[in-house]
């Protein structure tokens, strides 16, 4: 297996292999690569032990580090995945809140494990690049949801 010259390290308490399991079910372009246990004990876990997964999400290559509760997730990292339309939006969204997560505003939930996702159609991210009157109107939308409403984007990059 080749490593990748960069890779996403995440930090989980001692989880890393069910969310890695996870994401691969639910993101295209997702998989776990490799399951590897701890040669001997360490200050978090026992010989034997998953300590590190090797996994990617939607093509980007990830480590997940078992290393104990010292270190939890925050929004300060996040996964954006770009949605095509409603129904990929939904599908994403359920998936994670439905699994154990939590809503939050302007298109972010965190998964049972704690980590940040942006769940966000092309159409914001569209509008956002139009810049001027049109991303306003639609940051403006945005800034009132929770999960993202494609259909009140695309009005609000209309001016309905």
């Amino acid at each position: 297996m080749t490593v990748a010259r960069n890779t996403i390290c995440l930090w989980f308490d001692k989880d890393a292999e069910a969310a890695a399991r996870f994401y691969a079910a639910t993101f295209p372009d997702s998989s776990v690569d490799g399951v590897h246990h701890a040669p001997s004990d360490y200050p978090s876990g026992k010989k034997g032990d998953v300590l590190t997964v090797q996994f990617t999400v939607c093509g980007i290559p990830c480590l997940g580090l078992n290393g104990g509760p010292a270190f939890p997730q925050s929004e300060a990292f996040s996964f954006q995945i770009a949605t095509e339309d409603q129904e990929e939006t939904d599908r994403y969204w359920n998936a994670i809140v439905g699994n154990g997560g939590a809503e939050s505003a302007c298109g972010w939930c965190k998964d049972r494990w704690g980590l940040s996702w942006q769940i966000t159609p092309r159409t914001l991210t569209e509008a956002m690049a139009a810049g001027g009157a049109e991303a306003k109107r639609a940051f403006d939308a945005m800034m009132e949801m929770g999960k993202i409403d494609v259909a009140a984007i695309d009005a609000a990059r209309r001016g309905e």
